[in-house]
């Protein structure tokens, strides 16, 4: 792929600026193309430009690296076998292709929120308000997964922790309150503050699971565990249910993060493509050296009940059990204190970008004005509260671990999605601004980023997707009424048009994975969650593939006209050299 290096459009020189005028002073009214005029008001002091370009980077690097090394590994080889290597090398293809568009998005428009606001500048405020509830639903669920991946490692030493079901206690719910409400209280530090201990928890993050590989490799390594029943115990679907449903995906999720906080980056055109590609490309390299030392380490006594059962010392943690099994007592003890550091961190993070989504959102009109209150270290205060709540919501109908991965897989993807189609759309609508990142060849790149991210929705399986449906469903119920409330006076004129195709994309993927023979317990016949099984291993996909393109050339089709997108997009591009950096760039609309 030739997606490196630094262009632009029709014109390139560094100084251009928008087509769309110069932003207006934050105490002059601002009047948008969907709605009445705005009046900004000095209602917040706006986030702040405090993160470089290692900050941004080990953000992204620090949500990769989370409860996904911890049980990553034994899913994927669960439902691949020794095939879980190539799920971990096509996952990691997948999700290069989908880092290299965000790289381009997000170093042209480094607002905060970027993922939630790209479809918006493209295709207006309905299909904008759909894609931002996808993000925002990603990131405000993610914390809890974290949480509870701490909880299953600490219920070994601590049984009141969780029942005999892995579910939490009354207790155990206790102490989940106790690491959100951590993360809330870092959160209001300020961004610096969050920075700064992200950088120390992912030096932390990215140590272990280095240790863990080499001590594993040089102590124990089976050769015969590879190939063990096979190279690919369960075939082609074993080894594609392993990328969404094995935990492949989850795991490289997070590169996006940089893209979140873009509108808090000193050096936005320089900082977020080397945060997003690096980030995506060293995640990648840890991944697959765990994967390795974990069937290199397995005992033979592991395989009794073949891949889906394996089992050793430890059942609350797969390295952490195989150190016991190897006799490694130490690293059994360094990985059962890494079980808390790493998902915490990584619950961190997501914490901050739900606050900066539904920041987001609000800028665009989309959710209650309130979103937009920051303190005078300019942390969104009213958005992290929400979060907190939420997730602590979230505990009830998902008390595991594995019941929340699929779900926020198939939430990020989709968010991810809208990337694919907005980049498609803005190379016509805003051809003239300056791009510090071209994405060469994205005629190609953008439709097969597309069809990439729909392929791994639907190996989520039917009984996954008909969850995330209900959860689109009532997300359409708040934004609804935060519109017919007027809960945000600056709530825009819908877009219907320009997202026509929105509600058969949503349905058509959901209509054929129900047809499909996915479930999210992988190798499980397909009737068992409610799918029918009724379309062929191969035949399936090429569905999917045509679905996307038909999607993805009718969205093009009826996107926003230039002059309205632009208005859109207002002054979010990248400032002009030596120009000083505006206090918040995400100017409605």
């Amino acid at each position: 792929m030739d997606g490196a290096g630094r262009g632009q459009g029709r014109d390139s020189p560094r100084t251009r600026r928008s087509r769309s005028g110069p932003r207006p002073h934050r105490n002059e009214v601002v009047r948008t193309m969907s709605g009445p005029t705005v009046s900004e008001g000095p209602r917040r002091p706006g986030l702040r430009r405090d993160i470089g370009t290692i900050g941004l980077t080990w953000v992204s690097v620090g949500s990769i690296i989370g409860s996904g090394w911890l049980f990553g590994a034994l899913f994927a080889a669960q439902a691949a076998g020794t095939a879980s290597l190539i799920s971990w090398a096509f996952g990691a293809l997948a999700i290069t292709v989908l880092a290299f568009v965000h790289a381009e998005l997000g170093a042209m428009y480094p607002v905060a929120g970027g993922t939630a606001r790209f479809p918006h500048y493209a295709f207006g405020s309905v299909a904008g308000a759909s894609f931002g509830w996808f993000s925002w639903l990603q990131a405000v669920a993610t914390a809890p997964i974290e949480v509870m991946a701490s909880l299953n490692y600490l219920s070994v030493h601590a049984p009141w922790i969780q029942t005999d079901r892995n579910h939490l206690t009354a207790a155990g719910y206790g102490l989940a309150v106790a690491f959100m409400a951590f993360f809330v209280v870092v959160n209001f530090l300020g961004v610096r503050w969050l920075a700064h201990t992200n950088s120390l928890a992912t030096w932390w993050k990215i140590a272990v699971p280095v240790v863990t590989v080499v001590v594993l490799t040089a102590t124990v390594f089976h050769t015969d565990n590879f190939g063990h029943q096979g190279f690919a115990p369960f075939g082609a679907q074993g080894v594609l249910s392993a990328v969404s449903t094995g935990g492949v995906i989850f795991a490289l999720l997070g590169f996006e993060q940089a893209d979140q906080l873009a509108g808090e980056s000193r050096d936005p055109a320089r900082d977020i493509p080397r945060a997003v590609i690096g980030s995506i490309l060293l995640g990648t390299l840890v991944y697959l050296a765990l994967q390795v030392a974990f069937i290199a380490a397995l005992p033979p006594g592991a395989f009794a009940h073949g891949w889906a059962d394996l089992a050793f010392a430890d059942k609350a943690g797969p390295f952490a059990g195989l150190a016991l099994s190897a006799g490694l007592g130490w690293l059994a003890a360094l990985i059962y204190i890494d079980a808390v550091v790493s998902p915490t961190g990584t619950g961190l993070i997501y914490t901050t970008a739900a606050s900066r989504v539904s920041y987001g959102l609000s800028r665009n009109g989309y959710v209650p004005a309130v979103f937009e209150r920051t303190t005078v270290r300019g942390v969104p205060w009213f958005g992290l509260l929400f979060a907190f709540t939420v997730g602590l919501i979230l505990f009830l109908p998902f008390p595991t671990w594995q019941k929340l991965v699929g779900f926020v897989t198939s939430a990020s993807v989709l968010m991810y999605a809208g990337a694919p189609l907005a980049l498609g759309c803005l190379r016509e609508q805003d051809p003239d601004r300056y791009r510090p990142y071209l994405l060469r060849g994205a005629a190609f790149w953008a439709p097969a980023a597309f069809i990439v991210s729909n392929l791994i929705i639907y190996w989520a399986g039917w009984d996954t997707l008909w969850r995330l449906g209900l959860a689109i469903v009532l997300g359409y119920l708040l934004l609804g009424a935060s519109a017919l409330l007027r809960l945000n006076p600056a709530v825009p004129r819908p877009d219907w048009r320009s997202a026509q195709w929105l509600p058969a994309y949503l349905l058509g993927l959901g209509l054929i994975s129900w047809q499909g023979r996915y479930c999210s317990t992988g190798s499980t016949p397909a009737v068992s969650c409610g799918a029918t099984g009724a379309l062929p291993l191969w035949w399936d996909m090429a569905v999917v593939a045509a679905f996307s393109l038909l999607i993805y050339y009718w969205a093009r089709s009826v996107r926003l006209p230039d002059e309205k997108a632009l208005a859109y997009i207002g002054s979010a591009g990248p400032p002009a050299a030596g120009a000083a950096a505006g206090p918040d760039p995400g100017a409605r609309p």
